[in-house]
């Protein structure tokens, strides 16, 4: 394991913990961008390239991003009534901790009691981000066209859905 590795997991992991564990929605959104640019990091290391600028196009650019903004639009600047005070951490940190440690133990039994050997070198593909992108706009094209128009129609039904009913009056 090199050192670069150690440290965007451990940022990772960090970020990870923080957006489940504390209670500023705000908050919780700008670790959890921590912590998929951290992901986006790994897979770059590991030599996954489109699927690491994937990760900071789609999650990063446009998921987390969207997220802060319709918190921020949506929320009111005054705290509720009766909470002047909140704390950072959720009341039920402890049971979500031990929840985690029992699924880490438990994944941690199956990687260590593993019967067969690991592979030690694995064979890198000889794609690389140009060509994926040639298929997808020449090649997978028409597909590509069908899911864009696929998710416009979910978009627009998403606001019709969304949109205040208007009673008709009679």
């Amino acid at each position: 394991m090199t050192a670069f590795f150690l440290i965007v997991a451990a940022l990772t992991i960090a970020g990870t913990a923080a957006a489940m564990s504390l209670r500023n929605p705000i908050h919780c959104i700008l670790a959890l961008t921590l912590s998929l640019v951290g992901f986006a990091a790994l897979y770059l290391q590991l030599g996954a390239q489109f699927v690491g600028f994937t990760q900071v196009l789609v999650y990063v650019g446009a998921v987390a991003i969207l997220a802060v903004f319709a918190i921020m639009m949506t929320r009111s600047a005054n705290p509720p009534e009766g909470q002047s005070h909140q704390a950072a951490f959720s009341s039920s940190w402890l049971t979500g901790g031990a929840i985690a440690a029992v699924i880490f133990a438990v994944l941690a039994w199956c990687i260590l009691s593993k019967s067969t050997p690991m592979q030690t070198a694995i064979q890198q593909p000889d794609v690389s981000v140009n060509q994926i992108g040639d298929a997808l706009m020449h090649k997978f094209a028409l597909p590509l066209e069908i899911v864009g128009v696929l998710l416009t129609a979910a978009l627009i039904g998403a606001v019709i859905l969304a949109m205040p009913e208007r009673r008709k009056t009679l």
